[in-house]
């Protein structure tokens, strides 16, 4: 079970509508095989699922195929509003960067499926997005385009300006030249297509800059709220699930500490501990399970040499990474079977 097992506003399948009218699409069209109609969306009551808001995005794939770019068009369409109390929390921060912080924290309340991590490094922020799994290849691709869009609106509008970006990365292929007249336009500037990664980097500077909207009153609110709903969601989901999605959503190089998920649970590491051994787990047992995912997600990516995975995933070098790397699953880095060839590096 994750996040997208749970339902959401049907604001975003709103947005893909109205991108789908602009393109000649009927909503019937889209709608087709979800059980919604337009009545039932117009319901501020209604709430949908995961899959029914996936299905519309596949109809939207087959009946517009080749549109390369379409993701990160329709990303840029859900401003703050979109996002409800998180949207208004996020513009209440004191600077973009407290909101961007503040998002990735509550990332599970976004509309997002993609996997997201960030690395503040010397004077800049990277942002990386990663495919999700058990999602048709295409559909894989959209939503990346349309999280990086997604943050790149939210981004622009908690700034009120684009000074922040420095640029955008994206691994797509290139659009046609009216997409990219329009996206010119809107961002002024270009973003980079056919890239190696997904990636967007922010100037920390500017992200530093006092927000325009801010409001600490409303921010505190605001996350309140947020943490509410998150605790509702971990009693439901289970807290095994829940911090298994946290310590994913971390950054490569740091995997969060019990103190650290205690507090983003808005919890107490005694009350934490309880939790786990409710459901006979252990934070040992989830925090190794995930630093190994995340080493088996490098390896597998070849252009990464295994001194780089070992940085990226915080060891002070190969040989620290190559004797965790043993002691978690009895083999060396350069052996293991996520490895499609071995570096000359290998330990």
């Amino acid at each position: 079970m994750t996040f997208w097992d749970f339902s959401r506003s049907p604001a975003s399948i709103h947005l893909l509508l109205d991108f789908g009218r602009t393109m000649g699409l009927a909503p019937a069209a889209l709608l087709s095989g979800t059980k919604l109609t337009l009545v039932q969306l117009d319901n501020s009551e209604i709430q949908v699922t995961p899959g029914q808001e996936l299905g519309v995005i596949g109809n939207l794939l087959r009946l517009r195929p080749g549109g390369a770019g379409t993701g990160f068009q329709i990303g840029l369409r859900y401003h703050l509003s979109v996002h409800g109390v998180l949207g208004l929390g996020l513009m209440s921060s004191a600077t973009p960067l407290d909101a961007l912080l503040w998002g990735h924290r509550f990332l599970s309340l976004s509309y997002s499926y993609a996997r997201i991590t960030y690395a503040i490094e010397g004077d800049v922020v990277t942002i990386n997005f990663e495919q999700p799994p058990a999602l048709a290849e295409d559909i894989q691709a959209f939503v990346v385009e349309r999280a990086m869009g997604a943050v790149t609106c939210i981004i622009r509008d908690v700034a009120e300006t684009i000074a922040p970006f420095t640029e955008i990365r994206l691994r797509g292929p290139v659009p046609e030249a009216g997409v990219l007249a329009e996206l010119r336009k809107q961002l002024g500037f270009q973003p980079r297509w056919e890239a190696k990664e997904d990636t967007i980097v922010l100037s920390l500077q500017a992200l530093r800059q006092p927000s325009p909207k801010a409001n600490a009153t409303t921010a505190a609110m605001c996350q309140r709220m947020c943490d509410d709903l998150v605790d509702s969601r971990r009693a439901n989901l289970g807290t095994a699930s829940l911090v298994q999605e946290y310590l994913a959503a971390a950054p490569d190089s740091h995997t969060p500490n019990l103190a650290e998920v205690a507090a983003l649970l808005c919890t107490s590491e005694r009350t934490l501990k309880r939790w786990f051994q409710d459901e006979g787990i252990t934070f040992r047992d989830l925090r190794q399970a995930s630093r190994l995912a995340k080493a088996n997600r490098l390896l597998a990516n070849t252009s990464h040499s295994l001194t780089e995975v070992a940085a990226r995933l915080g060891f002070n070098d190969l040989s620290s990474f190559s004797q965790a790397y043993r002691r978690w699953t009895g083999t060396t880095p350069s052996a293991s079977p996520h490895r499609a060839s071995p570096h000359v590096d290998s330990f």
